[in-house]
């Protein structure tokens, strides 16, 4: 086992250990200071990379795994996956920080919020660094649970547990189309490894599964990473703890859905579907996602808005830049390809600004007690810091210097202006939109900018509403924004240092054909330039808009609400449960007998319709056998026994008939010379007669409709078919036998595992795992029913007490 792996599992171990830290230790500290080493360690790790992989250097480990289904766990370590794996912990590392301060260690069930949050960060570092597509899809699905565990950690408010709800509905759909793509392409490639596809672009392109694959899955990146239509659960999960809406929400979880298209576009980039699929469902988000933030009363609903907006605006990037995979030359893959690069610029970007002001909303919330833009004005005369950290934040967001923000924005004017000049995918006619969406998507985005910052902390001051006497947090809850506001500002003015070593390895994992992308980032493209014009049309249009909200955001009440993504999925969810529910108890009418017909009219069906289509039933008796003259006397003595629990009015005789039936068949088992078998069955029939006897005496009296023609076709309709289904297959498969018969292998016990009887054998060694597990139900249903019957006991012993 590698480092590499050992830093993966290190969060999940973690979690196993934090409920006896907690009890330890709860009443003398935070628990959060016994979890923040762990990301820092593995930060600090990551880091020592740095250097290697910036010379262009990858670094493969495999752990064997399911080595006979050929799964093994292989970690991948490159430019674009150290990326992310710095952002998962160094975010990580400065969010618990936060949640010290943040959550309450008295109020709060503190084992529980570490637990699922680092069940969390390690799937997300599992996510980025496998390169089997089947421990990729594990790994996101732990993401998906350990996130839903994580969004209803107040599990208590109603909204927790519907946001929670939503988050795993949604992702859970993605996670399983995604899946199936994965299959697709296992099955094309022949192989589970990323790696391996990658390299067999031309193979697979030709594929008639190829778009299917592609489709499923961007399916599960859409889903995760909110792209419309799928973005509705992101608001909804507002209502986790801050510090998990700045690091779920901001920083990992919603960019997993960004890696999975940055680690395919390599083998689906330069197809014109995923073109227009991951550009244009990109630019949608953008849109819909910087327009619906302007209109949100909540600081943390416009927040999650506006992370849908950032998050629509780098899978855009990235759809653009896949063109470059198209063409042949290096200087037209280079210019198409430079939107690529931004896209990790941005990402990198929005990670730090949006993880501030996610701080900074939770810092108003925690001080003042509400979220309410309405309600909150003027704090920036009493919180000083927390207003110049918002500044910090919103500007960047916006797009304005000196921030990092301004960097990538302006490169994602560039990207969209170069992407309209396109002369393949149609772009001759519909090129012109993707710009125009850009500056219409970043003039919104401007205004929520604008709100964010001015709306709280400027006007009048109203602090005597406010259910909570306003001041600064305390300096630990300060200090991770900080950092990040720190990181805002210094990236602006080199950010040529994290090109270098960070953007660049990232952007040559995604696009490795492009070896020299000489993308050097810059403050300043010159005077007149079109994204010059653009900003400034930007501020100048913003400004006016926002100055001029009051006039105009009343527009937003005239869109039907019954229309909207939110009820459509609310009506959808309330129609389905209706739907199946009358469909449930339709079925589901508390009857033995009808779950009995259910069960067996399906093996039939399903069983003789599978054996005729592929002409499976084959019968040859030539090897038979021959049958005694005692083997037909049981054979006849089983059969009135059978018809005498068929036709017994009387539960006791029938009773006696399934007893001699199950006596005579351990008497065939001594003919066949299996004494343990025998035996086996003497007891078993011995048990349930017993249990068969006590049953009945607590039984009511048969019903009338027992006598009736209708449950007595029945019953004989359903017999009939399960006994000529059992019948023919056991027939057919003695006379059509594809291989050589086990028992062979069996009789050779005594060489094999050492022991002198065949059946012990069998249940001891070779089928040991199987017996363990049936004694281990066993042992479950036992203790189950021990502490039903204890619980029956300790009511009785209540209420005679009473």
């Amino acid at each position: 086992m590698s480092w590499l792996h050992i830093m993966i599992f290190i969060p999940f171990i973690y979690a196993i250990i934090i409920p006896f830290l907690y009890k330890l230790f709860n009443h003398k500290f935070h628990t959060g200071w016994l979890v923040i080493p762990i990301p820092i360690l593995i930060f600090i790790y990551l880091s020592s990379y740095i250097t290697t992989i910036s010379n262009g250097e990858v670094l493969s480990y495999t752990l064997s795994w399911i080595p006979s289904l050929n799964i093994n766990f292989t970690a991948y370590l490159d430019g674009l996956s150290l990326i992310f794996g710095l952002i998962i912990t160094g975010i990580g590392a400065l969010v618990i920080l936060y949640s010290i301060y943040y959550m309450s260690k008295e109020r709060e069930a503190l084992h529980n919020f570490y637990v699922y949050l680092c069940l969390f960060m390690g799937a997300m570092l599992g996510v980025v660094f496998s390169d089997h597509v089947l421990v990729l899809y594990v790994f996101w699905e732990l993401t998906s649970i350990s996130s839903f565990l994580l969004i209803a950690y107040w599990f208590q408010r109603k909204q927790s547990r519907y946001g929670a709800q939503k988050a795993l509905l949604i992702t859970v759909f993605g996670g399983l189309a995604m899946l199936m793509g994965f299959i697709m392409l296992s099955m094309m490639s022949g192989t589970y490894s990323i790696r391996e596809m990658l390299t067999l672009v031309d193979q697979l392109n030709t594929q008639s599964l190829f778009i299917p694959a592609m489709v499923l899955i961007l399916l599960g990146a859409f889903t995760k990473s909110a792209q419309f239509p799928f973005s509705i659960w992101l608001p909804d999960a507002m209502e986790a703890p801050t510090p998990i809406s700045a690091y779920l929400h901001s920083a990992t979880m919603v960019k997993a859905g960004i890696y999975l298209v940055s680690r395919f576009t390599p083998l689906f980039g330069g197809n014109e579907v995923w073109f227009w699929l991951v550009s244009g469902i990109g630019l949608i988000t953008l849109l819909y996602g910087s327009i619906n933030a302007v209109r949100q009363t909540d600081l943390k609903a416009l927040l999650a808005y506006s992370t849908i907006s950032q998050l629509g605006l780098i899978m855009s990037l990235l759809g653009v830049g896949s063109a470059a995979m198209y063409f042949e030359t290096l200087e037209q893959s280079a210019v198409y390809g430079a939107a690529v690069f931004t896209a990790i610029f941005h990402l990198f970007n929005h990670s730090t600004f949006k993880g501030a002001l996610f701080m900074v909303v939770g810092i108003i919330d925690h001080e003042t007690g509400t979220r309410d833009i309405r309600k909150l004005r003027g704090l920036i005369q009493v919180m000083p810091i927390t207003f110049t950290l918002a500044l910090i934040g919103s500007f960047s967001m916006a797009g304005l210097p000196p921030f990092n923000g301004f960097l990538s924005k302006e490169m994602f004017f560039t990207a969209m202006i170069n992407i309209s000049n396109l002369s393949v995918f149609n772009m001759e006619t519909f090129g012109l939109l993707f710009p125009i969406i850009a500056w219409i998507a970043s003039v919104f985005t401007f205004i929520y900018c604008m709100i964010l910052v001015l709306k709280p902390f400027t006007g009048r001051p109203e602090l005597a509403k406010l259910e909570k006497i306003a001041h600064e947090p305390p300096i630990g809850m300060l200090v991770p924004p900080i950092i990040l506001a720190g990181l805002v500002i210094f990236i602006f003015f080199f950010p040529n240092l994290l090109g270098k070593y960070l953007i660049a390895p990232a952007y040559h994992s995604i696009l490795p054909s492009i070896t020299d992308p000489n993308i050097k980032i810059s403050a300043w493209h010159g005077w007149w330039t079109p994204e010059l014009m653009m900003t400034l049309g930007v501020i100048i249009i913003g400004s006016l808009m926002y100055y001029f909200l009051h006039k105009w955001i009343g527009i937003y009440r005239f869109y039907p609400q019954s229309i909207t993504l939110n009820n459509l999925y609310n009506e959808g969810l309330d129609k389905s449960e209706s739907f199946f529910r009358k469909m449930t108890n339709k079925y589901m009418n508390g009857s033995l007998r009808s779950y009995l017909i259910y069960i067996l009219v399906f093996i039939v069906i399903t069983l003789m319709s599978s054996s005729v289509l592929l002409n499976a039933l084959v019968f040859d008796a030539s090897k038979d056998a021959p049958i005694s003259f005692y083997e037909w006397g049981l054979i006849i003595a089983a059969l009135f026994a059978a018809f005498t629990v068929l036709f017994s009015k009387s539960r006791m005789i029938s009773l006696i008939g399934v007893g001699t039936l199950g006596y005579l068949v351990s008497m065939f088992f001594v003919i066949f010379r299996a004494p343990d078998l025998a035996l086996t069955q003497f007891v078993v029939e011995t048990v349930t007669t017993a249990l068969f006897l006590l049953c009945f005496y607590h039984l009511p009296r048969f019903g009338k409709y027992l006598g009736t023609i209708r449950f007595k076709l029945t019953n004989l309709i359903v017999s009939i078919g399960v006994g000529l289904t059992v019948t023919l297959i056991a027939l057919s498969a003695n006379g059509f036998k594809l291989f050589e018969s086990i028992g062979g292998y069996f009789e050779n016990a005594y060489e094999l595992a050492g022991a002198k009887n065949i059946v012990n054998a069998i249940l001891v060694d070779f089928r040991g795992f199987d017996t363990m597990l049936e004694i281990s139900v066993l042992t479950i249903a036992g203790l189950g029913v021990y502490t039903l019957i204890k619980l029956q006991l300790s009511g009785r012993d209540k209420d005679e007490t009473k």
